[in-house]
């Protein structure tokens, strides 16, 4: 039985109650990092300015309270192993469309499936659609 640790219960806290429900349910199916929830102004500003967000705050579905962005990536987590963050997301989006939570993923912001036509790519990225 897969579990978060600490600091993921801690960061997924931070997020919408719709976002935790969900991904407590992909964590039965596949194991994973709760990489960050919330965003505070100078983290945002420090990831704007290192390219890391598109956004500004506090533009970002990481900076309202509860965050309405989560950055999840499948654990144990490897990094250059990106076949991995696009398995995971048709995970994550086929859970979501079951629990009818409309969610936007950094690898397809804008959700045509075209995988190719992503100007940022962002495959921790997942957002909550129609709030915010």
């Amino acid at each position: 039985m897969n579990r978060f640790s600490k600091k993921s219960e801690r960061n997924l806290s931070s997020c919408h109650p719709d976002l935790q429900r969900l991904f407590r349910v992909v964590l039965e199916i596949r194991d994973c990092k709760i990489v960050e929830g919330h965003r505070i102004k100078e983290i945002q500003d420090q990831y704007f300015n290192a390219d890391l967000s598109r956004v500004m705050w506090p533009n970002s579905k990481h900076n309202h309270r509860p965050s309405l962005g989560v950055d999840v990536a499948p654990y144990p987590i490897d990094w250059d192993d990106e076949l991995s963050f696009y398995h995971f997301a048709g995970i994550v989006r086929g859970v979501s469309e079951i629990m009818e939570i409309p969610i936007r993923w950094g690898g397809d912001w804008d959700g045509d499936g075209d995988l190719h036509d992503q100007k940022f790519m962002d495959l921790v990225h997942f957002e909550l659609i129609g709030r915010g």
